[in-house]
């Protein structure tokens, strides 16, 4: 299981994301180029020291990401979206899954979308957009980690 950044936007949500990559012992890729600085002092502030505990992969395109996927033969991939017609709660995950979460202002592209093996999203409010990029990610990752039985010991 890992977790992949689509042009993160906010320092702040991608430094919270390397927390949870953290603890949870999941390796996070971030798919650039983002709206901010990766070495921004924000983004290591919000990390803290599991910035050093986290293993970050970091891709200078969304072509260069696909072409390390299919070098790493990594499982499928997973669309955290808005517009997806599924819930999470519904989705049979498996352990090799890649979780890609998208830009917090635009989400993916549309040829990044069609790429995806799956799409799922979290069932919320009636008016309510959507959820914090990091919190959305916490609720997916724990429940495809306990479906495969992947949290740490």
């Amino acid at each position: 299981m890992l977790i992949a950044l689509y042009e993160p936007d906010i320092p702040q949500n991608t430094g919270s994301m390397v927390r949870l990559a953290a603890c949870m012992g999941i390796p996070l890729h971030i798919i650039e180029p983002c709206g901010f600085p990766l070495d921004d002092k924000r983004l290591r502030r919000v990390a803290m020291d599991y910035y050093d505990l986290t293993a970050i992969t970091r891709h200078p395109s969304w072509k260069a990401f696909i072409e390390h996927k299919q070098e790493q033969r990594n499982g499928r991939l997973i669309l955290l979206t808005t517009h997806a017609s599924h819930f999470y709660t519904n989705f049979v995950f498996k352990a090799g899954d890649i979780l890609l979460f998208g830009r917090e202002s635009a989400g993916v592209p549309d040829k990044v979308r069609e790429m995806a093996d799956a799409s799922v999203k979290i069932p919320i409010q009636a008016g309510a957009r959507s959820l914090n990029l990091v919190q959305a990610a916490s609720m997916v990752l724990g429940e495809a980690l306990r479906q495969t039985k992947g949290f740490p010991e």
